[in-house]
């Protein structure tokens, strides 16, 4: 039998933020997005040299935790953009449904492919939304966003649950406007269970001076966490 590797950028153990309950987060590496706010650009290059492993081997290491998990917790496979790894990613899921652990992918949903066969083994979609229209989208991404919508379409024929998160930037998307606009967006979709509003963070600066890459947002202030708050609530708000 081929033996699948893959490439992790890193690992983290205990993970509270990435899904429900305490999880095993794996970071695939790739991503074709090139968002303005990414405070992750050593995740891009899919190619770059980071840790290879076989998907049995990471399969081993998420099942030391199991213990950990409870009703609750589980495996999520993140990045970068864990889609951009699809067989890997696939082999990884199948094994951990075996093992009877949960399952989540944190994905802006852009991997240009078809995702039915890698659906049926995920619990739940933690969709990163970037933006809810094309100009938008384009603008700050760097890509249409029809590939963003083939996912998300594939994703409600197959009936996942979803956790829908935006990260929101002074400036940008800041406003009741945009808000309400992911509020009609989200209430056409089913199986939506939560929808989270994440405030901007300038922790990635450094690493686009040590990456000797332009950093887009240059001088933008981080987002102030209480007017991320407020916002949210009209997210509920009837």
């Amino acid at each position: 039998m081929k033996k699948i590797y893959g490439n992790i950028n890193s690992i983290e153990t205990m993970g509270l933020v990435d899904g429900p309950g305490i999880r095993f987060v794996a970071f695939l590496q790739g991503c074709h997005l090139r968002c303005k706010y990414c405070h992750n650009p050593e995740t891009w290059n899919k190619d770059d040299k980071v840790s290879k492993m076989t998907a049995e081997e990471l399969v081993q290491k998420i099942c030391k935790y199991k213990n950990y998990y409870g009703e609750d917790g589980g495996v999520t496979f993140s990045g970068g953009e864990p889609l951009l790894q699809p067989e890997f990613l696939l082999e990884c899921l199948k094994l951990c449904k075996e093992k009877n652990i949960n399952t989540a992918i944190d994905t802006a949903g852009v991997g240009f492919g078809d995702y039915k066969e890698i659906l049926k083994y995920v619990d739940l979609v933690i969709l990163d939304v970037k933006a809810v229209d094309e100009t938008e989208y384009k603008k700050l991404t760097g890509q249409p966003i029809k590939y963003f919508q083939e996912f998300l379409n594939q994703v409600q024929e197959n009936g996942n649950k979803i956790w829908l998160r935006q990260v929101i930037v002074p400036g940008l998307n800041d406003d009741e406007g945009h808000v309400l606009k992911l509020k009609t967006f989200a209430n056409k979709l089913k199986n939506v269970e939560k929808i989270e509003l994440l405030p901007y963070k300038t922790i990635g600066v450094v690493k686009y001076k040590k990456l000797n890459l332009p950093y887009r947002l240059e001088g933008v202030e981080e987002m102030d966490e209480e007017k991320c708050k407020e916002l949210e609530k009209l997210l509920i708000k009837k």
